[in-house]
């Protein structure tokens, strides 16, 4: 079914507007998914705060042209969707999450972090970063091994003093 001039415009003001309010967006291509698997993406995609649209490629284009964003437009191979949200990694893990359960069916192509055009590689380095709470507690592990490192190294002196002490004590009776 042919898309009428107006409903091209609203995806294009729609699609313009997820880019550019999304910390990140991965461009994903899709084929041969089933209903089901299609169902189940944007199921999970859903849980995980992530936004997932079916674009033609000649509006996203469209759209992209008519951004600031610096680099080179990805290729799009196929058909194509975007995944964008509001977390700068979450989309890029879905999709790789994705990737790996339907192996030939979905992979992200590219995408835009920070008004830049990242490539392939770099969506799956921005899936492998761990999740904020994992961070927050490799920070915290960080941030508390100086305080562990004195409180040891001033036990020591404590305890060296103390067998010193004990040594001097038998050495004398």
């Amino acid at each position: 079914m042919a898309l009428t001039k107006e409903k091209k415009e609203k995806i294009v003001a729609d699609v313009a507007d997820a880019v550019k309010s999304a910390q990140s967006v991965v461009f994903v291509n899709f084929r041969g998914l089933r209903a089901g698997e299609t169902l189940a993406l944007r199921k999970e995609l859903k849980k995980q705060g992530v936004h997932y649209t079916v674009v033609k490629k000649s509006l996203m284009k469209r759209v992209l042209g008519a951004l600031p964003i610096e680099g080179t437009l990805p290729e799009f191979p196929g058909e194509v969707a975007i995944a964008y949200a509001d977390d700068m990694v979450s989309p890029a893990k879905s999709i790789a999450m994705f990737g790996k359960k339907l192996k030939d069916s979905i992979s992200a192509v590219g995408g835009i972090l920070e008004s830049r055009y990242i490539s392939a590689a770099e969506v799956k380095a921005l899936a492998a970063i761990p999740g904020r709470t994992v961070l927050y507690g490799q920070l915290v592990t960080v941030l508390n091994a100086p305080i562990q490192n004195t409180v040891g190294v001033l036990n020591n002196v404590v305890r060296s003093f103390v067998v010193a002490l004990d040594q001097i004590a038998q050495a004398k009776n």
